[in-house]
């Protein structure tokens, strides 16, 4: 096969790789590089929804599909009302963004896209199913078979979810508010809640969402989503639009020990998905900044990123939740209810100060946590 050579090889078209590229192309430093990007797929499908909060008005209105500033939590005892000013709550369909990257790819002369896929890397070297690549650097999306070997070595859990776009005949939603959690229906004594993203009174996103360490058989998501519209929402008559499903590794895998010389991993491969809550789509804007940043200085590409200490505070967060999955609710409780919701906002988004995250962690109150906090320092 030929070797086709690239000053940059992206592999996998995801939100890391996509991000990364297009911070890329704005970039003057990159005019001049030839860039390759990687991907089984052609991105022409939604293939999953990413929601997150922000501060005002970003780049990313324009491609969102609502945007909501007040929300609510609920469980079994109580419902909170709170108001994100001066955050918003934001959905973003993949569809969307693929077809806005490709846009912006498509005007750079640059940038090779290629549906292939990728079999091994070896240095600077990628083998293709279709055809044999190198490049000077790489940044690879894809999660290390090691990280699959030695679940046991590590506190690892999985957020898996399954959520139907459904649609009413009648006005039935508050397009202007999203529920975070609903804790009332909850799959055993698990960490278990449904999300609900209205879009309009008639269409709105309702997901039900898993934080433990056991997939559901297919159908029974169906049927907790089925129970929570007729239980919940009073709803017997209405049409599923689409339907997503899918699953997160929430671990504190050091993934950051599979950068090399010339390999980067990014996205979930590089530690990018937050442990604690599985947001990863403003991590990808954030950290693929900080990699432009890095290049132009002449530092590894990963350096500074995902290795806070708020890792530190994810693992403590695993710890307990894979010891205790049914204590949950009861932080997740603490920490969406607290009257002051930002400051909450800012420690999942990694900006709060040292002292504003103590304030956070003793919130939760809760032994398990401090026993887990002493052993991650003691031993």
């Amino acid at each position: 096969m030929d070797q086709e050579q690239y000053d940059y090889a992206i592999i996998g078209a995801g939100a890391a790789g996509l991000q990364l590229v297009i911070k890329m192309i704005h970039d003057p430093f990159f005019t001049e590089k030839s860039i390759l990007i990687l991907d089984k797929d052609d991105k022409s499908t939604n293939d999953r929804t990413w929601c997150f909060w922000e501060r005002g008005e970003t780049k990313w209105d324009e491609l969102a599909t609502h945007i909501w500033s007040q929300g609510k939590f609920i469980n079994n005892k109580k419902t909170v009302d709170f108001d994100l000013s001066p955050y918003r709550y934001k959905m973003v369909r993949s569809a969307d963004f693929y077809e806005h990257a490709k846009v912006e790819i498509g005007g750079a002369l640059n940038i090779t896209w290629v549906k292939d896929e990728v079999a091994n890397i070896e240095d600077q070297k990628i083998e293709g199913s279709m055809n044999h690549y190198s490049a000077t650097h790489i940044f690879d999306s894809r999660i290390p078979q090691e990280f699959h070997d030695r679940q046991d070595d590590y506190h690892s859990l999985i957020q898996h979810f399954k959520g139907w776009f459904i649609k009413t005949k009648k006005p039935v939603f508050n397009p202007n508010t999203f529920t975070m959690m609903d804790y009332r229906l909850k799959w055993r004594d698990s960490t278990s809640f449904t999300y609900v993203l209205p879009i309009s009174e008639t269409k709105a996103l309702v997901e039900f969402t898993l934080f433990n360490d056991q997939l559901l058989m297919v159908g029974e998501y169906d049927q907790y989503l089925e129970k929570y519209l007729k239980t919940y929402l009073n709803l017997f008559d209405y049409e599923i639009e689409e339907v997503e499903q899918g699953m997160i590794p929430m671990s504190d895998y050091p993934f950051h020990k599979h950068h090399s010389r010339f390999i980067t991993k990014i996205g979930t491969a590089g530690g990018w998905v937050r442990p604690s809550s599985g947001y990863s789509f403003k991590n990808a804007d954030r950290y693929s900044s900080m990699m432009i940043e890095n290049i132009k200085t002449g530092n590894r590409p990963e350096k500074g990123i995902a290795t806070s200490r708020f890792r530190m505070y994810d693992s403590i967060f695993l710890k307990v939740l894979s010891s205790r999955n049914d204590l949950g609710e009861e932080i997740f409780t603490r920490l969406y209810t607290k009257p002051d919701i930002h400051s909450v906002f800012r420690f999942l988004d990694e900006e709060s100060t040292l002292i504003e995250d103590m304030k956070v962690m003793f919130s939760l109150n809760k032994p398990q946590f401090w026993k887990a906090f002493l052993n991650t320092f003691f031993g």
